[in-house]
């Protein structure tokens, strides 16, 4: 088992740039939850830019060896979602999951 790598400092500017950029990429597990919970890719893509890191619900993910970062925000029609993302080696911003914290 290898250490724990430090969290990545300047996350949501980060985020936001892959996303402005489409550097981004839709998991698998993100497309399913969305579908499950009928939340589109337009609405993570708004939480991300609009949103904050809820740093209290960051998680470390010892099976990939990486963080998993909390974004929580609103869609334009106000729906309170928190998007989990992580980071490629290459940089490259993972959509993990979409939580609806309102259903």
């Amino acid at each position: 088992m290898g250490t724990r790598p430090g969290k990545r400092e300047k996350v949501l500017e980060i985020a936001r740039d892959c996303v402005a950029a489409g550097r981004y990429r839709d998991t698998r597990h993100a497309r399913d939850r969305r579908q499950e919970r009928q939340i589109t890719l337009m609405e993570v893509k708004h939480v991300i830019l609009t949103g904050f890191n809820e740093k209290s619900k960051d998680e470390y993910k010892p099976e990939y060896g990486t963080w998993n970062y909390a974004i929580r925000g609103k869609t334009v029609d106000g729906r309170s979602l928190r998007v989990a993302v992580s980071f490629e080696a290459d940089g490259l911003l993972l959509i993990v999951t979409t939580i609806d914290l309102d259903g």
